[in-house]
């Protein structure tokens, strides 16, 4: 296959999947049909098929999209020139605000997350475990520059992650909104004041 090939069978994948993202939060994840999104992109259903295999294979690769921009930031901020703390901080904040703004005020989106845990939960423990590299790495980092207590790097990632889960998990967002606190800033700030060197 040709390169230019390659490329437009690329674009055409993206156009698909962020149509049907679209559509996903205009009409909802159950309601939006292949018909539609082929219809929004003046392409056949025989032409989306030829890309993806099914619905929930549209469906897959556009939770996909959207957790790998979640992937993206977090890898944006870890590589930044600052301080494995600030870093940190930076990530545990960025997690959680970029899943609330996309899917807990977005009812037909949130709609989509419910079934993606459903259906493809192995693509969400996967970005899962992509998250807990990525604080694993910043959390090695400050061990390494003694800024945070000596530890196993990959169980206090975990631990931190988990701690984290009301205010990562896009259900618990939504079903904790309006619980009292702790707040998002109070939970950041404990988990880290248990590494951090100095800290009681």
């Amino acid at each position: 296959m040709s390169l230019a090939i390659e490329t437009a069978e690329t674009d055409t994948r993206t156009r698909i999947l962020q149509t049907a993202e679209r559509l996903f939060r205009e009409i909802g994840y159950q309601k939006t049909t292949v018909a539609d999104i082929a219809k929004i992109l003046k392409m056949s259903p025989a032409n989306i098929y030829r890309f993806f295999d099914s619905k929930k294979a549209i469906h897959e690769g556009v939770a996909n999209l959207l957790m790998g921009e979640v992937e993206a930031a977090v890898a944006a901020i870890a590589a930044a020139p600052s301080s494995p703390e600030e870093r940190l901080r930076k990530i545990l904040a960025t997690i959680h605000h970029m899943n609330a703004e996309r899917y807990v005020g977005d009812e037909k989106l949130h709609e989509m997350v419910a079934y993606a845990m459903e259906e493809n939960w192995e693509s969400c423990e996967a970005h899962i475990d992509r998250l807990g590299m990525a604080v694993a790495k910043i959390v090695a980092e400050g061990v390494a520059a003694g800024q945070f207590r000596a530890c196993d790097v990959e169980v206090t990632a975990q631990c931190l992650c988990t701690a984290m889960c009301r205010f990562f998990h896009p259900q618990m967002i939504a079903e904790c909104a309006g619980k009292p606190e702790p707040s998002l800033e109070q939970m950041i700030e404990f988990v880290i004041g248990a590494i951090v060197v100095g800290k009681p």
